[in-house]
């Protein structure tokens, strides 16, 4: 069926197409089949039944993050939110790379804002068993950017079963400078005093485009801050060869060109790290395959998003029934006895 609108969605114009997707998921929709049990794992004190999650970017605000549930996700991640709304960056800011599979976006963090998102999410309830992250940033003209993280983390706490700090997005001046050593003890210290008694883990998202000391930072002060488990990664700001004529678009580049460098550093991470953090894999993944290559190379967890705009909104669903059947060829009864084994 997708492959039959796809030709239609890619008529509209890049922003009109994700809006007819989001209006989409508010209608009745059939629910894909029930992950197989040996997808489920506990991961810092929350149960997901599919490893398969949704990255943050295609619900920013939270309006339909708890239907994709039907999809086969077994976590979405709405945002990013920051504090005041802002509308982010002048259009044209979001372009397909048709011919890469990919999408390169400076889309800035537009969104409604945090206190918007509050009464959405507050008037919905909970998530019907859907884990549901909710990744925070800083608005653009703010004069202490910690400050807005640490504002995210007591307004969004009540309403997330985890929050992710975004500190890797290209798309706002100056804000991949709080991966450097300094400004990452600070924010994370800020940051982690900031949360609530009881409140909910709290995770860090990183670029793909580091270098071997900036990885050995950030592994070294998310153990020491206590952080509960990294995403990597974001969009990268590299360009692989590329064919689309989109190509010299300012921007992150995701999807299929971005698979390798971020599978190349999700490994650093678990060579540093080892079984001491939970790591989640993004960027470039697009079945089975790939994501069953992410789980061994260290990932307990994937997330997808511009896979969806080439591969249709059922990808979730088809990749955990392959993700089973690459389980039980390779005689792992359970997803989490293959996390890390490629590295480990």
């Amino acid at each position: 069926m997708y492959r039959l609108l796809r030709p239609l969605l890619f008529a509209f114009d890049v922003e009109r197409a994700h809006g007819l997707a989001l209006s989409a998921l508010r209608l009745p929709l059939p629910r894909a089949a029930a992950p197989d049990p040996m997808l489920a794992q506990t991961l810092f004190g929350l149960d997901f039944a599919s490893p398969v999650g949704l990255a943050a970017g295609f619900d920013k605000d939270g309006v339909v993050a708890r239907r994709v549930g039907v999809l086969g996700f077994g976590f979405a991640e709405l945002g990013t939110l920051t504090p005041l709304p802002q509308t982010g960056n002048p259009r044209p800011r979001l372009f397909r790379l048709v011919e890469d599979e990919a999408v390169i976006n400076r889309m800035g963090f537009n969104n409604g804002g945090q206190a918007a998102a509050i009464e959405r999410l507050a008037l919905r309830g909970v998530s019907g068993g859907l884990v549901l992250g909710i990744n925070i940033g800083a608005n653009k003209d703010a004069a202490d950017r910690i400050a807005d993280y640490e504002t995210g983390v007591r307004a969004m706490s009540p309403f997330a079963d985890y929050l992710t700090i975004n500190i890797s997005s290209p798309n706002t001046p100056g804000l991949r400078a709080l991966q450097d050593r300094g400004a990452l003890n600070e924010l994370l210290a800020r940051v982690m005093a900031a949360r609530p008694a009881g409140g909910p883990p709290i995770l860090l998202k990183v670029a793909p485009d580091l270098e071997p000391i900036d990885i050995d930072d950030i592994a070294e002060l998310s153990l020491a801050h206590g952080i509960d488990a990294l995403i990597v990664s974001n969009t990268t700001i590299s360009r692989p060869p590329l064919r689309s004529p989109q190509a010299k678009e300012a921007g992150g580049l995701s999807g299929a060109p971005l698979h390798d460098l971020a599978l190349e550093r999700l490994r650093d991470f678990r060579q540093r790290l080892g079984t001491r953090l939970p790591l989640i894999g993004a960027g470039g993944i697009a079945n089975a395959a790939q994501a069953y290559a992410r789980i061994r190379a260290g990932a307990s967890l994937v997330q997808l998003y511009s896979a969806l705009v080439y591969k249709g909104p059922y990808l979730p669903a088809r990749i955990n029934t392959g993700l089973a059947s690459l389980l039980r060829r390779d005689g792992f009864t359970r997803i989490s006895d293959a996390v890390g084994v490629d590295v480990d």
